[in-house]
């Protein structure tokens, strides 16, 4: 069985580390991203996501300084998204240290995009990120453009044709619980996991160690985490400490920290 994966979520405002709740209220500074991810690169998160979510010209180049100091000075994987619209654009941040890159909008837009930068990159290199919301009583839709576009997509319908495009993963993020500590989505990542042979991360929701069990227990491969990690004492060591205690394939721990 593979080891369940720690991932610190990161989301880049013009270069800014915050956090929001429900994608757009309670804006929060959350630090400085390169410094925080060494932080966690010594409590021995498995990967990181980093996220731009306002993409302009010069945010992306703001993003891909980061991305470069960050790759140069840590030693986890790192997936990188927000406004990957390219081919070209992919190149850049392969280039400047990320190791996999998401696509959302654009996946929507032009879904044959997906298979094509699988072609060119690898299956391994692109995870497809799909974020939705409760529009009516267990009704779900996919909302792209930051969550501010509400599409026609259900999410586990779309997590499988982004599967038949030869994504090599999805992250699904829910927008109802996101930033509100009150849990993952368990009955969505289920569906998902029945629906799906790719690895599945999941993302939204996390505010206690259990929320990371209840996950896995439901078929997640990995957790995404913002708020815990940013806002409480909770660190990747001490997640993965209490995952082992209860019986979660983790990887050992290098860090002593707790």
């Amino acid at each position: 069985m593979l080891k369940r994966r720690i991932i610190p979520k990161f989301l880049l405002r013009d270069g800014r580390l915050v956090k929001y709740t429900r994608f757009f209220d309670h804006e929060r500074e959350a630090g400085n991203p390169v410094s925080t991810a060494r932080v966690y690169n010594d409590y021995g998160a498995d990967e990181f996501i980093i996220l731009d979510i306002a993409p302009s010209e010069e945010s992306r180049r703001k993003v891909l300084a980061s991305i470069a100091e960050i790759s140069a000075q840590v030693f986890m994987p790192l997936t990188v998204g927000g406004g990957v619209r390219s081919l070209a654009h992919i190149t850049d941040l392969l280039r400047a240290g990320a190791d996999k890159v998401t696509l959302n909008t654009q996946a929507v837009r032009a879904p044959d995009f997906v298979k094509q930068a699988a072609q060119a990159f690898g299956d391994q290199c692109i995870t497809v990120s799909i974020d939705y919301k409760e529009v009516s009583p267990k009704v779900f839709r996919v909302f792209v453009d930051g969550g501010r576009e509400r599409t026609a997509y259900d999410p586990t319908e779309w997590a499988r044709r982004m599967q038949d495009q030869s994504c090599g993963e999805i992250l699904i993020t829910s927008i109802d619980r996101d930033g509100t500590s009150s849990g993952y989505d368990v009955d969505m990542v289920a569906r998902l996991n029945e629906a799906l042979d790719i690895p599945l991360v999941v993302s939204g929701g996390c505010g206690g160690l259990q929320h990371c069990i209840d996950a896995f227990s439901a078929g997640a491969s990995a957790v995404a985490i913002s708020s815990l990690f940013l806002f409480t004492d909770h660190s990747p060591i001490k997640l993965r400490s209490h995952l082992v205690s209860n019986g979660i394939n983790v990887r050992a721990s290098k860090s002593s920290r707790n």
